[in-house]
């Protein structure tokens, strides 16, 4: 796993700060992890964490002159490519090839032989919502690797499925998604 290249992008849940926990293994593993936030995620989680946990800088303004065709440059550049938490929100933009933010847009660009994962995190009635449950059927008709949800108590105070899987399982679906693609 030392050396892969790994896309990790975060958007807007109280989950992030257990992507921190993975971007940060990954890093000390010898992965090269370059962040993407949406803006929501960022308010979750700082820049400066994710830039000290992986030494780059974080893509989140697609409108910034230095970046702006980051969104393509990035996707050919990484080995795999997950989006965790992936929100409600997030899982039905990506299924209805909307691209309006960095993590979108940057998905709309992938290079599907490349593996691509998506961990969602969100409320269960949002899981359970019909829309939902489509994108995330669309998604896995088009080769993404949607993880499960783990059951639980949600920041809300429900319980049920939709919480954001253990990030020990996380890590072990992107080491799973890295070896099959040797």
């Amino acid at each position: 796993m030392s050396r892969s290249k790994i896309l990790f992008s975060l958007t807007g849940s109280i989950a992030c700060y257990k992507a921190c926990q993975i971007v940060s293994r990954l890093a000390a593993d010898g992965c090269e992890v370059k962040a993407v936030c949406t803006p929501a995620a960022l308010r979750f989680v700082g820049a400066a964490t994710l830039e000290g946990l992986t030494n780059k800088p974080v893509y989140a303004d697609m409108f910034d002159a230095k970046t702006a065709l980051d969104h393509v440059d990035l996707a050919k550049w990484a080995d795999l490519s997950i989006i965790c938490p992936a929100t409600a929100n997030t899982i039905n933009k990506l299924a209805a090839g909307i691209g309006d933010n960095a993590v979108t847009t940057l998905f709309l660009a992938h290079d599907f032989p490349k593996p691509c994962l998506v961990a969602p995190a969100m409320n269960q009635a949002m899981w359970a919502h019909p829309a939902t449950r489509r994108a995330v059927d669309t998604l896995k008709s088009w080769g993404v690797t949607v993880l499960d949800v783990d059951f639980g108590r949600q920041a809300c105070g429900d319980v049920g499925p939709g919480r954001l899987l253990d990030p020990e399982r996380i890590y072990e679906a992107i080491k799973r998604g890295l070896e099959a693609r040797r």
